[in-house]
């Protein structure tokens, strides 16, 4: 049986594309090693682009996928259409087809009219929070999740494709200074450090209280908690050197940002210190080289790299530099409740503003069987497909009295990427039936769904007095 691949009309992205560069359909077609006509043919819209040839346009003229296909920018699909259902808009009729042809043909436009509903929008919930900031708590917590400065800076992240090239070459030179090669890490660290006169101390936890790290200036230390393990401390440590002898650089790329308010520099600040510590406990060029060697296995990497597996995981999130990319890998950590306490995409997936994440996604089963890796095949409303995995880990700081608590991992691709993955390798592509999902349970209008928790926004629920379904909620037009 061939292998059945997803495939895209995109003639007119691709046409666009193709005189940015100057090039003629024939000179275009002779670099992918395919016929004039069958260029003509996908500019016409009378071919579809295939994942094989969009990976290939991708390789040849180092250009994103997101920018050529549109329904890999499925953020903007997603936040486009959900706008569209506002009554306030008076847009009923609209068709998907509609919807994909502004996409395609307009797609700044699009992200301009999501732009200024947000905007509508938080002006609203503020009216409606300052009369009674009480009265409604879904609108209370919206409110605080569209002002709150994580999301700023989560946005700002999600705008670059989880990549700061400044700091990473940075990090990436340091690490080459440091030549790891011949010493652990944690020595070439504290060697670095007491070039500024610092002392590492690991401290009992009941001194350090509730604290893991602390740095004192007046006193030249950066005290260490002994309840962290040593990936932890070399993260630590690298923290500090990214303040110490880059901040110049770090105020530069917030400059450059855009970002505003000093709750939100303040926290964005933090998370390029963080960045910077990554990268240098994995080196860019040589990360990458293992990611593709080893065909990205989470658990084997980390420990080459002395990393902890959210570490490595995070890291391969990041691994977007123009010249030499790797898997655009998205990266989400929940607890047991399903909260979302981090995510990043070097793709395009997803994610929502507010509330949690789909029950049918497997990231949630993971804490059924603690530190195996899951792998499942998951597809959104709107036909985009992933390959994901999933796995619990365990955060530093447990003791009997206190265990520490657990968070589950979800790493995914686009499923074109799955054959370059390892986890794919018994998983037969071509068969295996992708588990529907949603964004969450507000925004998802999947029928029928059993594990629904809650009714979606801008659908008037259906009451039925005589019958009872598998669903919980029931909505017009189902």
């Amino acid at each position: 049986m061939p292998k059945r691949e997803e495939k895209l009309v995109i003639g007119q992205r691709v046409k666009v594309f193709r005189k940015s560069l100057g090039l003629t359909q024939a000179q275009m077609a002779a670099e992918l090693d395919i016929s004039p006509s069958y260029i003509t043919l996908i500019e016409a819209n009378q071919r579809p682009v295939s994942a094989k040839l969009l990976l290939r346009l991708a390789e040849v003229f180092d250009v994103k996928i997101s920018e050529l296909a549109p329904s890999t920018n499925v953020q903007l699909a997603s936040d486009f259409a959900s706008i569209l259902k506002d009554p306030l808009l008076e847009a009923e009729g609209i068709t998907p087809a509609e919807i994909e042809s502004v996409l395609e043909s307009a797609p700044k436009i699009a992200a301009a009219l999501v732009h200024l509903h947000e905007k509508h929008s938080q002006l609203l919930l503020r009216d409606q929070a300052d009369d009674n900031p009480l009265t409604d708590r879904d609108k209370v917590d919206l409110l605080a999740q569209s002002s709150r400065p994580v999301e700023k800076v989560r946005a700002w992240f999600y705008e670059i494709h989880n990549y700061i090239d400044p700091l990473d070459r940075a990090a990436e030179q340091m690490a080459d200074v440091l030549n790891f090669n011949r010493g652990v890490p944690n020595l070439r660290f504290s060697e670095r450090l007491a070039t500024h006169k610092i002392r590492i101390r690991i401290m009992p936890s009941h001194v350090m209280g509730p604290y893991l790290r602390r740095y004192q200036p007046h006193s030249h230390e950066l005290l260490l908690s002994e309840l962290l393990e040593q990936p932890s401390r070399r993260f630590q440590m690298a923290v500090l050197l990214a303040k110490l002898e880059y901040d110049d650089l770090v105020e530069d790329v917030l400059l450059q940002s855009g970002l505003q308010g000093e709750d939100t520099l303040a926290l964005a600040r933090v998370s390029l210190y963080n960045y910077f510590a990554a990268a240098l406990m994995m080196p860019y060029q040589a990360f990458l080289a293992a990611c593709e060697s080893e065909r990205y296995d989470v658990e084997l990497i980390s420990h080459r790299f002395g990393a902890s597996y959210e570490q490595a995981a995070h890291r391969m999130s990041t691994l977007q530099r123009p010249e030499a990319r790797g898997i655009p890998f998205f990266f989400v950590r929940i607890d047991r409740a399903g909260n979302v306490s981090k995510r990043f995409s070097a793709g395009r997936f997803p994610f929502s503003k507010f509330g949690g994440t789909c029950p049918l996604w497997n990231i949630h089963s993971a804490f059924e069987s603690p530190d195996q890796v899951h792998t499942q095949v998951i597809r959104m409303p709107e036909g985009a497909s992933y390959f994901s995995i999933a796995r619990t880990v365990t955060r530093s700081g447990g003791t009997h009295g206190k265990p520490a608590p657990k968070f589950a991992i979800g790493l995914g691709c686009d499923i074109a990427y799955a054959p370059r993955l390892i986890y794919s390798d018994n998983i037969n592509m071509e068969r295996v039936e992708p588990t529907d999902i949603g964004l969450n349970c507000y925004l998802c209008e999947r029928s029928n769904c059993s594990s629904r928790a809650h009714a979606p926004v801008n659908r008037r629920l259906a009451i039925n007095e005589r019958e009872r379904s598998l669903a919980i909620f029931q909505f017009e037009g189902e």
